[in-house]
């Protein structure tokens, strides 16, 4: 197999059919193929079964699916479980409410064949359905950080070279920013296909869940300072913040109004918020 799909999935009946319909729907050259494991960790749901339910569809695509079910939850026991299964050089993570554009997996793969170290994702689709939510989006999607740089928000890949950087998935909170900082920022590559990736619906979800993120990187800055290196975000400057203003004051001000309910409330942060 040329590369690995590692999908976590908790309690995810409701969104693993898609996820899973829209990665054998993918574009792919040649015979040698895929491996996709789907850890469903800690479910009370049919999460697992319903996963199974698309292995014919991946053998008739010469791809293999595998599910793993785990007692315990937590996504990172799930990831150490998905990447202990498999022996492909490219690993892909990916979470099971993402959607794939079809030509996401071949381009990442093809990215990551080479022998020096890569990280790779595609091209980000933020979606939302609520006002508040979509009013948020239309300002992130501005950001320097989504607009042009890798985040790897729900996708994020590497070859066999770039996942010797580090052993084990750590216990922390921000498994993407930890991966993504472990390359430089010329090791980064972010290809032309597009993947969906929703937020959190409702202003405090976006405040509870931005509020997670923000915890995860001051972890990591306490965990890991010497990958603080590798940060490439570009600081969003007063002019940029007036011209959005000015061309979008609802987006602006909601996503302002959520970083601003972060600061006022940070510390408060307990447990993971699910976005939906």
């Amino acid at each position: 197999m040329r590369a690995a799909v590692i999908v976590p999935a908790s309690n995810e009946a409701a969104l693993i059919g898609g996820c899973l319909s829209a990665l054998v729907a993918s574009e792919w050259p040649g015979p040698d193929g895929v491996e996709v494991i789907v850890v469903a960790n800690g479910c009370t749901d049919d999460t697992a079964e319903r996963a199974r339910d698309h292995a014919g569809a991946f053998a008739a695509k010469e791809w293999r699916l595998t599910v793993l079910e785990l007692a315990e939850g937590g996504k990172l026991g799930a990831l150490n479980a998905g990447d202990a299964a498999v022996s492909a050089p490219v690993r892909i993570y990916l979470d099971a409410d993402v959607t794939v554009g079809p030509g996401v997996i071949r381009q990442v793969v093809e990215a990551l064949e080479v022998d020096a170290p890569r990280y790779a994702s595609g091209r980000v689709e933020i979606a939302a359905e609520g006002a508040v939510s979509r009013a948020y989006a239309r300002i992130w999607r501005q950001v320097p950080f989504m607009a042009a740089g890798v985040p790897g928000c729900g996708l994020f890949a590497v070859n066999a070279a770039g996942r010797a950087r580090w052993g084990a998935f750590p216990d922390i909170i921000s498994d993407d920013t930890f991966v993504r900082l472990n390359f430089t920022p010329a090791e980064r590559v972010r290809v032309d296909a597009a993947y969906r990736w929703p937020i959190a619906e409702g202003f405090s979800r976006l405040v509870r869940v931005r509020r997670r993120q923000d915890a995860g990187v001051e972890e990591i800055g306490r965990m890991y300072p010497q990958l603080l290196k590798n940060e490439d975000k570009a600081p969003l400057g007063a002019g940029a913040k007036l011209r959005m203003a000015l061309r979008d004051p609802l987006g602006f001000g909601v996503y302002s109004g959520v970083a601003l309910a972060v600061k006022a409330t940070r510390g408060r942060q307990s447990g993971w918020s699910r976005g939906r």
